[in-house]
């Protein structure tokens, strides 16, 4: 990737940075790039490759080497030859200057496929972990639907723009569902996939919901309420999709904002807290600490005690 406009950086002095899809530079301006992963090269000029931020689209890493460490939401996950790694928008993640990124990478603007893909494709599942390992079989399956999709993407002659963006949609949709298939295999994803319809939709409105509101609603009532839902429905549907109950899992969302906060911004405690829906301190506090049993403060001092120091260097990927 390389250089978007300064102003199209989102995000203050003391917040996590988050770096736009570069559409001007995309191929013809579509809403998506693939091709292969290069050193040094960079979603902008001042998102550093060591550095942890956000992106606001979606990307897939197929790796044809490794290992690679690479570090989502508090989590480092090890890819090597025949992984895949999926970051979704506003997930925060650093990459690894110590490994070499080899292999293809794609990257989707939001909006640029439409609601029923979205919603087969499972695009917001961020329950869901972003390391996948498919077996020979389906890991042939994949690289062949990505080099397709490399084809089309770089054939920006053969059919005019609308017939071109037409084809890349319908290329991408069969990559994703390929991608959407090995997630499946999880054992949340195959509970969610042989619950009853009905129960499925209403995971799926109330996963949605929640990531839109969960900085100022944590009442499993007024999700229900608003989703048109029995409580008891809500219940079923998200732990058969979970395993977990809807309180658990609004909590659980909570909690990771809270720690990308506490850990990537400088923001004072009480300043979280308010960003998450507690604007007492002290209920925040106490929030936090029953579900990780550590103060925000503690938690706070303790990552940044045991962050390495930053590096220079470093590999990132680019289309």
């Amino acid at each position: 990737m390389a250089d978007v406009a300064d102003e199209s950086i989102q995000g203050d002095g003391d917040g996590i940075r988050t770096f736009p899809f570069p559409v001007d530079l995309s191929l013809l301006g579509v809403g998506m790039q693939v091709g292969p992963m290069g050193a040094g090269r960079t979603w902008h000029a001042q998102a550093p490759l060591h550095r942890v931020h956000r992106i606001d689209f979606h990307v897939v890493m197929l790796f044809t080497g490794g290992p690679v460490r690479h570090m989502i939401d508090f989590a480092e996950y090890e890819a090597t030859a025949g992984d895949l790694l999926w970051i979704r928008p506003g997930q925060v993640h650093r990459f690894s200057p110590r490994s070499e990124y080899r292999g293809t990478v794609l990257t989707m603007q939001p909006g640029f496929l439409p609601r029923a893909t979205v919603e087969a494709t499972g695009l917001y599942r961020y329950d869901l972990s972003p390391l996948l390992r498919p077996d020979e079989a389906r890991l042939a399956g994949l690289t062949a639907a990505l080099d397709q999709l490399r084809r089309e993407y770089e054939d920006a002659t053969t059919l005019p723009l609308s017939l071109h963006t037409a084809v890349l949609r319908h290329t991408l949709s069969a990559f994703l569902l390929r991608l959407a298939h090995l997630a499946a295999g999880s054992a949340e994803e195959a509970r969610r996939r042989h619950a009853d319809p009905p129960g499925d939709n209403a995971f799926t409105l109330f996963r949605d919901s929640v990531e839109r509101g969960f900085a100022t609603n944590h009442s499993v009532s007024a999700y229900a309420d608003a989703l048109g839902y029995s409580r008891r429905t809500l219940v079923r549907a998200v732990r058969a999709a979970t395993g977990e109950t809807p309180k658990g899992f609004i909590d659980k969302r909570v909690v990771l904002e809270a720690r990308r906060l506490l850990a990537h911004t400088d923001m004072p405690i009480g300043r979280v807290g308010a960003a998450v829906g507690f604007p007492d301190a002290a209920n925040f506090s106490k929030f936090f600490q029953q579900h990780t049993d550590q103060t925000p403060a503690a938690f706070r001092t303790e990552l940044r005690r045991e962050s390495p120091p930053d590096h220079a260097g470093g590999v990132h990927a680019g289309a």
